[in-house]
């Protein structure tokens, strides 16, 4: 029996190493992870109680087609039904646009570095990914619209960049959208957008009311804190949501999500007062990364890269061991760098105490 060829070099998806596995393996007692941009202070109450309703019917199954949470996105967004769909989290809607769109052959653009998902799943369908380098952690969408081809069908904009942390701005997205063909479908994905306040950011769904070839991907992983249910939705013309649909499993999303994310949808005073939080401890930690004369990328998520001019790994590795897990740049395409988590005013706290600690030994 043999695998598609296109599957066999690919390199598994790691994330942020697992609390229990940290504790486990060095003997730690407490262990703070500052590594999967998750969000610290949990989920709405609201979104609790809604699983918690919905455990008396784990014996059904879910709505495959998601109607309610669809129904309660439209009306946030004042869009139609037709123009979203829900996956199990942004990521499935990620491969569900590659496996809708993509073929042998095909080109993708995305920056690099940038969310691996992008490229991992258009290899599997045998497409052909074109990288294009970021410039000071931005996006150069310049040399991305240059790059496009006859054969180009997807274009990949992660707006905040993972992991970078940057963004496109509205005049920079503007320019660049008026360059892509009609035909060629240009992925806006927003996983962080509940987080950024700065007036410069577009909102991607200004652009899926006149651009029939924008898709929008949002979640709820992020500041809604639902990470662990694994839910995400994606905004866009009927034609692009009907072809995604085409490929989208029968129960692709769980009754407990399905219910955690109406409920959150409907709790924004939890987001606001967590992109609050969120803001107050990142200009923490650009003041102390300053005191420190540490360099890092302008922050608009809940993460920061930081340039500690230190060899990533090892530097990942001396955190570990401090009950510190944060995601090393070396497996980012920043080999002095780190990835951090925006966390509670504590664990910031103890973050910054471990990395001066490490950084002076």
């Amino acid at each position: 029996m043999q695998p598609k060829s296109t599957i066999m070099e690919l390199p598994v998806y790691q994330p942020g190493k697992p609390i229990e596995e940290v504790k486990r393996e060095l003997g730690l007692e407490e262990v703070i992870k500052l590594a999967s941009n998750e969000n610290p202070y949990g989920c709405s109450e609201r979104a609790r109680q809604a699983v918690r309703a919905e455990l008396e019917l784990m014996n059904l199954y879910p709505d495959g087609a998601s109607q309610e949470l669809v129904q309660a996105l439209a009306e946030r967004y004042e869009v139609n039904r037709d123009q979203i769909i829900i996956g199990a989290g942004s990521d499935e809607i990620i491969a569900m646009l590659t496996k809708a769109y993509l073929v042998p052959g095909d080109e993708t653009i995305m920056a690099t570095p940038s969310f691996p998902q992008y490229g991992h799943n258009a290899l599997i369908e045998g497409a052909v990914c074109i990288e294009v380098p970021l410039v000071d952690g931005v996006h150069d969408l310049d040399a991305m619209a240059a790059a496009i081809t006859d054969k180009t069908k997807i274009i990949w904009v992660c707006n905040p960049n993972n992991p970078s942390g940057t963004i496109v701005t509205r005049d920079q997205l503007e320019a660049f959208l008026s360059k892509v063909p009609d035909k060629v479908l240009v992925v806006l994905d927003e996983a962080y957008c509940e987080y950024i306040e700065d007036e410069e950011y577009p909102d991607g769904l200004d652009y899926i009311r006149s651009l029939r070839h924008v898709i929008v991907l949002r979640t709820f992983s992020k500041a809604y804190g639902l990470a662990a249910l694994r839910i995400g939705y994606g905004i866009g013309d009927p034609d692009v949501i009907r072809a995604i649909n085409q490929v989208r499993g029968p129960f692709n999303t769980t009754r407990m999500a399905q219910a955690a994310a109406r409920a959150a949808l409907e709790d924004q005073a939890f987001v606001a007062e967590c992109r609050q939080k969120n803001r107050e401890e990142l200009a923490y930690l650009t003041e102390q990364f300053d005191r420190m004369g540490l360099t890092y990328y302008p922050a608009y998520g809940n993460f920061i890269m930081v340039d500690c001019q230190r060899d990533a790994k090892q530097l990942f590795e001396l955190l570990l061991h401090k009950g510190i897990i944060v995601r090393g740049g070396h497996a980012l395409g920043f080999p002095t760098s780190i990835r951090v988590t925006v966390g509670t005013s504590e664990q910031n706290k103890k973050f910054i105490l471990a990395l001066e600690e490490v950084l002076s030994s």
